[in-house]
């Protein structure tokens, strides 16, 4: 029902060619395209000095930032659960390693996901989501897939989701939550729940998240790439909060002996910054929430654009871009050579100039012609367009953005 194995392609298959492989290749998530904030940017200069190495999980200062920063949005527990690393990918690793068993996901899911599992040569699955979201798999679909693959000798142990979700900039209802929630564990999965967009809301008095970890409290490690809202994407720095539960503190331990081998230490003075962010002084939550506000309606009139050329794409309601589909242009890309997601990111990454990684990279059959917008590319060529893109009442109308757009729109509506 909706099942493909990913974790061990052979050789020569489509998902393992070198000019589009998942792992050397693989994208990042979407760029902020915004300048530094200068608080930030002055407290890791301040700490540029530092000579001593953050240990293995982060120092007990960045420690208890991100348990401070949690218990702001209700996730209470003490600093000695939390373990932080540089970046989401190699947090993943070190969690998965921990864990041990299969590993299940939605399709599609988030780039960093798929090649984690791959470099364990862990078993990995995918759930289809509904149609309203994605991020979270279907609860009957999960429930059915735990069942083939038990029925095939596999050990189903771990399931990835994202309730702010990348690719798909949606926002998962929280009784979708619930439910897959309750079947996961019912299931006997342990969840990881990537929370990096959960600060990215474009309406958040109007949008309802919902964290796995409010629900099923012993069975859901928080996952959350700083990036995603708080820190620029070159400092790489990634928290994770563990269940207060012997059996977590068990695998809390292990995470810190991976990442210890992998040597995946967040450098002295990205950590220092990072503890600040998570802090959310006054500048870094005003710097949130315009990011959000401009990044909300740029979204919105790159949807509009996608709409009006034919496509098919579900509202975005978080983050830094949208996952079209393009099957129902299918017709007119073949007359321009363009039959699968890989043609199809080529394609537009050309005409955008700007990147545009196709769904194969987030799990997507190879022949479905899906691919993830970014509209940091629509925010201006220079930090200063950037920056008046952010502090602008109408960023629409500014007139570096109302080309862009214009550009993104022509590259579409070429293929009505």
């Amino acid at each position: 029902m909706g099942r493909e194995r990913t974790g061990r392609q052979g050789r020569g298959t489509p998902g393992d060619r070198e000019d589009h492989g998942p792992v050397r290749y693989g994208p990042p998530a979407p760029g902020p395209a915004l300048p530094v904030l200068p608080e930030l940017a002055g407290v890791l200069a301040a700490a540029a000095a530092r000579a001593e190495p953050e240990p293995a999980g982060g120092s007990a200062a960045l420690r208890e930032a991100a348990r401070a920063y949690w218990d702001r949005r209700g996730l209470h527990g003490g600093a000695e659960h939390i373990a932080a690393a540089p970046g989401t990918s190699p947090l993943l690793l070190a969690l998965i390693a921990a864990h041990g068993g299969d590993v299940l996901m939605p399709r599609p899911c988030p780039a960093a996901w798929i090649p984690q599992a791959r470099l364990l040569g862990r078993p990995a699955y995918h759930v289809p989501t509904p149609a309203e979201c994605g991020g979270v798999p279907d609860p009957y679909a999960l429930l059915e897939t735990v069942r083939r693959v038990r029925a095939e000798g596999g050990r189903p142990r771990l399931l990835l989701l994202s309730v702010a979700d990348d690719p798909t900039a949606t926002v998962a209802p929280p009784e979708l939550v619930r439910e897959a929630c309750e079947a996961a564990v019912a299931e006997g999965l342990h969840i990881v729940s990537d929370e990096t967009w959960r600060d990215t809301l474009h309406r958040p008095h109007d949008t309802v998240l919902l964290s796995p970890a409010e629900m099923c409290p012993d069975d859901v490690t928080v996952v959350s790439d700083l990036a995603g809202a708080l820190t620029p994407s070159a400092w790489p720095v990634a928290v994770a909060r563990f269940p207060d539960t012997e059996r977590a503190a068990a695998r809390h331990a292990r995470t810190l002996d991976v990442l210890t081998a992998l040597g995946a230490l967040v450098a002295g003075p990205v950590a220092a910054a990072a503890a600040h962010a998570l802090g959310e002084p006054d500048a870094v939550a005003e710097r949130v929430r315009r990011a959000a506000f401009l990044q909300a309606r740029v979204a919105a009139e790159a949807h509009r654009a996608v709409l009006a050329a034919g496509a098919l794409a579900r509202p975005p309601q978080a983050g830094r871009h949208l996952y079209a589909d393009l099957g129902p242009l299918r017709a007119r890309l073949a007359a321009r050579g363009v039959t699968d997601s890989p043609e199809l990111e080529e394609y537009l990454t050309e005409r955008l100039g700007a990147p545009a990684p196709g769904g194969h990279r987030f799990g997507d059959e190879l022949g479905a012609l899906r691919v993830r917008l970014g509209t940091g590319s629509l925010l201006g060529s220079t930090p200063r367009q950037q920056e008046e893109s952010l502090t602008a009442a109408e960023p629409l109308e500014l007139p570096h953005v109302a080309a862009a757009l214009s550009m993104f729109r022509a590259a579409l509506d070429e293929l009505r």
